[in-house]
């Protein structure tokens, strides 16, 4: 899409918010390259791969444009055998998606990632990654939100305990996924439909994956006769007893939810996943509120930049990506509901004259306050009336105009004119 000067300003405000926080957290950023080898993207994305945009360049080379900024990232690492690194990553992507504009979702959109690379004690990057998201969260002002968390060891646990095979992991976790969108009997008819699970097993899996709740719900489910007896998802969830604590420390917990439907599309995940979702908007004049889904996703990747090693050195990994669009189409509509203007340019002062024939001094003050590093405009008219230019300034937001006329190039001074207050002063 277009982003005329209004939205440009708008998605500049965001995105430095968001960009204050990686860096606060001590995060270096890095930039690669928006076209990958098609071999680099291809298989890392599960049933997502269809909407990878492919390209071939002259020479016959399979291309493709990024699809997230993961999967780079992981590729990087492994180039460079880079073993440890904190970064984060503003950059454009691109999926062949069926573009829902009025949900914030394009086929060309910006992501905001930071990751933690690295082998580290357990669950201390995890646990900084989720302060991010409610940091920012926070910041941007964008009303009561709540983080679920799970761990995809816990998830495949559910599915072993229930007697899925493990060949059907990963399907039957696409369609888990789907339960926040559709009520458990389609996940379930999709579960024994599509992906050929048994009634039986599908059944089981109902009676976890509907379950969401804090440190009690992870108790509770470590002395679960069936799941305990698992070592993967005890492994889990012993992890995410330990994440919980950490999150009390840094005061969060309240914004938490521990939740097993959440399953997350991705195939790359291996342990600790998480999303955040905004609740629903209370507006005054009654419509129906809207529930703007997930703003902000990520979770471990301990197996990605293994893939790209050619000896499959493992660098464990842990990150998050904001989703700025989504919160951006939010923002968007509500400024539009505020009927408030937002600033396009950042002019301090317009340099005007009151009569005829005084171009010259204003080139020359202008001239004068740019050198000095002072965000001036002046109008392109040899002789404008004073009250265009002061009309200038209050159309664009201008807070000063710098006035010399012939009795102030007498006098050696100029008059610096607030514009909202009417105010003026000699200088």
């Amino acid at each position: 899409r277009d982003h005329p000067p209004a939205q440009a300003a708008l998605r500049d405000r965001l995105l430095s918010a968001v960009v204050s926080c990686f860096k606060r957290h001590g995060a270096a950023a890095i930039d690669t390259p928006v076209l990958e080898l098609r071999e680099t993207l291809v298989g890392k994305y599960g049933e997502e791969a269809k909407l990878i945009y492919e390209l071939q360049d002259q020479g016959g080379e399979l291309l493709a444009l990024r699809y997230d900024l993961t999967v780079p990232f992981a590729r990087y690492l492994a180039m460079n055998k880079i073993t440890k690194m904190k970064r984060y990553h503003v950059a454009k992507v691109y999926r062949r998606d069926n573009p829902a504009t009025t949900r914030g979702r394009y086929r060309e959109f910006y992501q905001c990632d930071f990751d933690i690379a690295g082998q580290f004690d357990p669950m201390i990057p995890d646990a900084e990654c989720l302060k991010i998201v409610h940091e920012i969260l926070s910041d941007l002002q964008l009303g009561d939100f709540v983080i679920k968390v799970n761990d995809r060891r816990i998830l495949n646990g559910v599915f072993a305990v229930c007697g899925v095979p493990e060949s059907k992991f990963i399907p039957a976790c696409s369609t888990v996924d789907k339960l926040d969108k559709l009520p458990w009997e389609e996940v379930r008819s999709e579960m024994v439909g599509e992906k050929g699970l048994s009634p039986e097993a599908a059944d089981r899996i109902g009676e976890y994956v509907q379950l969401h709740g804090g440190l009690d719900l992870i108790e509770q489910l470590l002395q679960d006769p069936k799941l305990s007896q698992n070592k993967v998802a005890k492994e889990g969830l012993g992890d995410m007893k330990l994440l919980f604590e950490y999150l009390t420390l840094f005061g969060i917990t309240g914004k938490i939810s521990f939740d097993l439907s959440l399953a997350r599309g991705l195939d790359y995940y291996t342990g600790v996943i998480f999303e955040a979702v905004l609740l629903q908007q209370e507006n005054e004049r009654g419509e129906e509120p809207v529930s703007v889904g997930s703003v902000a996703g990520g979770g471990r990747y301990d197996g990605l930049v293994g893939m790209f090693d050619p000896k499959g050195r493992k660098v464990p990994c842990v990150g998050v990506s904001i989703g700025i669009e989504r919160i951006f189409s939010i923002l968007e509509q509500r400024l539009e509901a505020s009927g408030e203007k937002l600033r396009t340019t950042e002019t301090q002062v317009l340099v005007a004259t009151p009569q005829k024939h005084l171009l010259a001094a204003r080139m020359k003050l202008i001239s004068e306050l740019w050198d000095a590093g002072i965000k001036a405009e002046m109008l392109y008219k040899k002789d404008p009336k004073l009250l265009k230019q002061l009309q200038y300034c209050e159309d664009t937001g201008i807070p000063l105009a710098a006035i010399v006329g012939e009795q102030e190039l007498a006098d050696g001074v100029v008059k610096l004119r607030d514009v909202a207050t009417r105010k003026e002063v000699r200088v």
